[in-house]
């Protein structure tokens, strides 16, 4: 019990501090007409494209399940199962609970901030988005996470993508395969989304935050096992995100797989974890320092 307390929270902090003319001989006109056009008519095919990926997006009031939890951190392997809770625009809990009998951690995202709750050791962490410099500097917080949850486009910084924001996004639909590339730049951070082009559901999301190349991070989300979860509207069960990060001078990747059992619209559940006056806080500091032992 002892260890999967400590590897979920250590989980959970890594996540944390882990989870873009020539011209025609008689007239010189046509040709750049003709051109024009061309460009015109491939970025309305772009747009049209990006439009798709946004609309078919699950937009549902909750997401729950029992899940499979997978963790995979510098050689060791813990594998538990628990639930997931999931409220637009409210909360994204994840609670373990081995053999389904005793809880030993919990994961809780609010809009606010961040709880962490170790149940063995009776400790906790406790912060906000802005506690976190690299979320902070970049614009990462509970929106993004959840669209990341939710399979979708986002903006960083945004709660919500607006259909004027669809501008922003670049569409590769001449790349080969069946997937389409959707870009996104904004600052130091490059966003791909590999969606399906028949579909245009997205299958896999990489963030990439490049300030400089020793403090180099990325998150990369793949999803798979689709269901059809509401009219017209399908859901991945199946979500395994690794994050790669510079922590004090050292590169560390952490692995999880969140694996549901079959995903539904409850609702009827409380969105706050209470705790009582036997656990202790503890700092993200002191969290890292653990994993920079391990």
């Amino acid at each position: 019990m002892k260890k999967y307390a400590k590897m979920i929270c250590l989980a959970a902090v890594g996540l944390l501090t882990a989870c873009v003319s020539q011209k025609n001989v008689t007239t010189g006109k046509a040709t750049d007409t003709t051109v024009q056009t061309s460009k015109g008519n491939a970025r309305k095919q772009q747009l049209t494209f990006v439009q798709k990926v946004s609309d078919r997006a699950y937009h549902g009031k909750n997401i729950v399940s029992k899940i499979n939890f997978a963790l995979h951190f510098d050689g060791k392997d813990i594998n538990v199962g628990g639930s997931i809770h999931i409220r637009q625009n409210e909360v994204i809990r994840i609670q373990l609970t081995p053999m389904g009998l005793v809880e030993v951690g919990r994961i809780e995202l609010t809009p606010k901030e961040v709880l962490i709750v170790d149940r063995i050791h009776k400790e906790y962490i406790r912060a906000s988005y802005e506690e976190v410099d690299f979320l902070k500097r970049n614009g990462l917080n509970f929106s993004t996470l959840q669209a990341l949850f939710y399979n979708r486009l986002f903006l960083p910084g945004s709660e919500r993508v607006a259909e004027y924001d669809l501008e922003r996004y670049d569409a590769d639909l001449q790349s080969a395969g069946n997937l389409c590339p959707i870009t996104l730049q904004n600052d130091k951070m490059n966003f791909t989304w590999n969606a399906e082009k028949e579909s245009g559901r997205i299958v896999k999301t990489v963030i990439t935050y490049h300030p400089r190349q020793t403090d180099e991070a990325s998150l990369t989300w793949n999803y798979g096992n689709f269901i059809d979860i509401a009219a017209n509207k399908t859901y991945p069960k199946n979500h395994a995100f690794d994050i790669k990060a510079n922590i004090k001078g050292r590169q560390k990747t952490i692995g999880v797989e969140i694996n549901m059992n079959k995903p539904t619209n409850e609702g009827g559940w409380e969105t706050r974890t209470t705790l009582s006056d036997k656990y202790r806080k503890v700092s993200v500091s002191e969290v890292i320092n653990k994993i920079m032992s391990l």
